[in-house]
């Protein structure tokens, strides 16, 4: 079994941070749950509503990328290290489900990818580098806001687009999944002003992200 140095890690990092900004539309493991289902007769409104909302979580899925890949990179116990790369992996499900439906959609992913991914790097470095209670803490916060984000958007979603309703709900299951291996792993509570500025902060992304 080969083992990799700290030259041939930050390489592999680094490859996948490009694959994953500036790549083609990644494939995914599992089958996209909305390709089960019809394209709905969305009306233009209806149309660009649904774009705008995977382009969202699209954003979102290109940000938690860069956070369990800086996470990785600074993880003391291989273990945890492991758990972080094992989840940027399900998460790269979510984000060619959400690439595919926008094109189906006619649309495009957000402008400001490369910003998203370059800004969780960093704060996935920083978390790691905390320590790993509050690293996987950091992990559990941010999939619970994640599963409050999806269930907004699940309700504003038009009722007929049934194949990006699929999705989201996937999505939303695999979140509360993370937060939950997170916990269970060690981590630790977060302080609420720390919660606080996570929220604010996702909150700027959402919007910006929807209509750029």
């Amino acid at each position: 079994m080969r083992h990799y140095s700290t030259i041939d890690l930050l390489l592999g990092h680094i490859d996948q941070s490009v694959r994953t900004v500036f790549g083609g539309p990644p494939t995914a493991r599992r089958a996209n749950p909305g390709a089960s289902h019809s394209e709905a007769e969305l009306n233009v409104e209806q149309r660009t509503l649904a774009a705008r909302l995977m382009r969202v979580n699209h954003a979102g899925e290109i940000a938690a990328q860069g956070l369990y890949q800086g996470q990785a990179l600074t993880a003391r116990l291989d273990d945890v290290r492991d758990r972080m790369e094992q989840a940027a992996d399900e998460e790269n499900d979510h984000l060619a489900w959400c690439a595919a439906r926008i094109k189906e959609l006619d649309n495009h992913t957000s402008r400001l990818d490369p910003l998203w991914y370059l800004g969780s790097v960093t704060i996935g470095a920083l978390a790691g580098i905390a320590g790993d209670k509050w690293s996987l803490g950091f992990v559990a916060e941010t999939e619970r806001q994640v599963v409050k984000h999806l269930d907004e958007h699940l309700e504003h979603l038009p009722t007929e687009d049934a194949r990006s309703r699929a999705i989201l709900e996937q999505m939303r299951i695999d979140e509360a999944g993370h937060a939950t291996v997170a916990i269970e792993a060690g981590g630790a509570p977060l302080p609420e002003p720390i919660k606080r500025v996570m929220g604010l902060t996702s909150k700027v992304m959402t919007k910006i992200a929807f209509w750029i």
